[in-house]
């Protein structure tokens, strides 16, 4: 008997997904746990396994249409079975209400939102023109128009008070220079200025809609405040450039990143506030450190996180960051590498950035925001010019948890760790 294979709930209060790519088509076998089909969820884009070995029946869904959780996804059985059902009634929850919809009206200037008849200017004797050159025709005489050009007035703004709306020298005068007034009755005109090239429309969807979200939440919840630090890393630079080339003999790229990593997650053991969370009216702070990566992909940005980072190595931790990034450009990541993070690092740095305020990652507590490295000429205590390398960094953090003190701590620390990194050199063992 065929089988009504339903969109499953993948977690997260995930509630729907887009089809992305299927990976058999109708009248294929398949085989139980064989990916069939990739859907983009508001967290990353999953492979969706068959629960059964079968025959592909019945596919209810096209490329790039939604489906609800609970919605019949394919229809699985034997070969050559009829499906009595397409399945087609559980889109019905997802079809789009009319009456949501504004009724438009069509008309020489393209798509016009209707409104209330009192809203609307009577458009008998009028046309608006929408592009490069925007221009109204009105009732006026060449001599009115004349005047009007003299004193820089926009007929199309004017109301004129002769017969059928004619525009007199009077209702030029009563109103003066042109002040800019708005009409009391306005007409909507709705048109898509796509049509002329002048911008472009990208749907708020997925998971660039679920950043929007998650950032308007953080921003909304917690009062943020942003320290910002310029750390000598001039020691760190040359361990790394030594190292470096070890680690490309075991495939590893080396960046500053994995000794950031460390060094905070030294910082928080000692500024443990930092490392936390409110949950209802309890600060929850963690003794084991989660360090989330923000990742720039081509869909917003992604933050993959590196789980129990303090039981592991530079050089494992490097391999960890360099997987994890790759799979989230790639939309690969799986929804549970992205959660349970306790602290992020954002490395703006990477693309030119100097400075910034970062937001945190909510619900954590703090996020630290990586600028560029670039030189620094100072004088050092012998009178002599020296120069040597600045890493700003900047931290934000949630103001109901954390004092301004307690992030000044918290950044000394870190910077006592970067600027003397060679108790990071065990780590690379």
């Amino acid at each position: 008997m065929p089988f009504e294979f339903k969109f499953p709930d993948v977690g997260e209060g995930i509630e729907e997904g887009e089809i992305v790519k299927w990976l058999v088509k109708e009248g294929d076998s398949v085989k139980a746990d064989q990916a069939i089909v990739q859907i983009e969820t508001e967290k990353a884009v999953v492979d969706i396994p068959s629960p059964r070995n079968g025959t592909i029946l019945k596919i209810n869904y096209k490329e790039s249409e939604k489906i609800k959780v609970g919605a019949v996804l394919v229809v699985i059985g034997d070969k050559g079975e009829k499906v009595k059902s397409s399945g087609k009634e559980n889109k019905k929850e997802e079809k789009t209400i009319e009456k949501k919809v504004p009724k438009r009206g069509q008309s020489v200037v393209g798509q016009l939102e209707e409104a209330p008849d009192e809203e609307l200017i009577e458009m008998k004797h009028a046309e608006v023109m929408i592009g490069e050159k925007q221009t109204a025709k009105v009732l006026a005489s060449p001599a009115i128009r004349k005047i009007a050009s003299e004193r820089k007035i926009d007929l199309s703004r004017v109301k004129g008070s002769g017969e059928e709306g004619r525009i007199l020298k009077s209702d030029i005068d009563n109103r003066g220079e042109d002040k800019e007034e708005i009409p009391q009755q306005t007409l909507v005109i709705k048109k898509k200025y796509d049509d002329f090239g002048y911008i472009e429309r990208v749907p708020l969807k997925g998971i660039r809609k679920t950043i929007a979200e998650h950032m308007s939440l953080a921003v909304k919840e917690a009062p943020q405040v942003t320290s910002m630090e310029d750390i000598d890393v001039s020691d760190l630079w040359k361990l790394r450039e030594k190292e470096k080339k070890n680690m490309e003999k075991q495939k590893v790229k080396l960046t500053f990143l994995p000794f950031v990593v460390k060094a905070v997650i030294a910082a928080l053991k000692e500024n443990p506030i930092l490392n936390s969370s409110i949950e209802g009216d309890e600060i929850i702070i963690r003794k084991y450190f989660n360090i989330g990566i923000a990742t720039e992909t081509d869909v917003g940005l992604m933050v993959p996180v590196v789980k129990i980072a303090q039981n592991k190595s530079i050089i494992e931790i490097a391999k960890e960051i360099t997987e994890l990034s790759e799979k989230a450009r790639n939309r690969t990541i799986d929804i549970m590498d992205m959660q349970g993070g306790t602290f992020t690092i954002t490395n703006y740095g990477s693309v030119g950035g100097t400075y910034a305020t970062p937001i945190i990652n909510y619900p954590e507590a703090a996020i630290l925001g990586l600028g560029r490295i670039f030189d620094r000429a100072i004088i050092d205590e012998k009178g002599k010019l020296k120069n040597i390398k600045i890493l700003p960094v900047s931290l934000t953090f949630d103001h109901r948890i954390i004092d301004g003190g307690q992030a000044a701590r918290f950044l000394e620390s870190l910077k006592m760790f970067l600027e003397d990194p060679e108790h990071l050199m065990l780590e690379l063992k």
